[in-house]
């Protein structure tokens, strides 16, 4: 038996499948890092509350929707929401994707997301802020 912390005890031949997903999660926060360091010019994903009053209150927002599990519908308001003259609606796609990527599979699952749907954001994010990805 292998044991994983998002995803529990699992039966012989479990591994590989906790292996890929562990191998997304890192993927996703690695990108997320580097588009945060390339961009940003910073060190870590978090948002920083910064006084922008539009940012700061869709950040809050967009918190309170992935507590209810409104994945989908979060980022919809995101992308609906985004400037992208504005690096503050980066740095708070990247830790909203973050936040994301931090969730198990099965709230996932529950929510109709993915990892998969995780990086095409992330990456979609990154295009619309001229990150172009090979």
């Amino acid at each position: 038996m292998c044991y994983n912390a998002t995803a529990g005890m699992l039966p012989a031949g479990g591994e590989k499948a906790v292996l890929k997903d562990d191998w997304a999660m890192n993927q996703i926060l690695g990108f997320a890092k580097l588009l945060a360091k390339i961009k940003l010019d910073r060190d870590t994903t978090d948002y920083r509350v910064s006084g922008d009053p539009e940012t700061d209150f869709l950040y809050f927002r967009l918190s309170e929707m992935l507590q209810n599990g409104l994945f989908n519908e979060a980022e919809n308001l995101l992308f609906d929401e985004m400037d992208s003259g504005n690096a503050n609606y980066l740095e708070l796609a990247v830790d909203f994707y973050c936040r994301l990527n931090e969730m198990s599979d099965r709230d996932l699952e529950a929510s109709g997301f993915s990892r998969e749907e995780i990086d095409d954001g992330l990456k979609e994010t990154a295009r619309i802020f001229g990150v172009s990805i090979l």
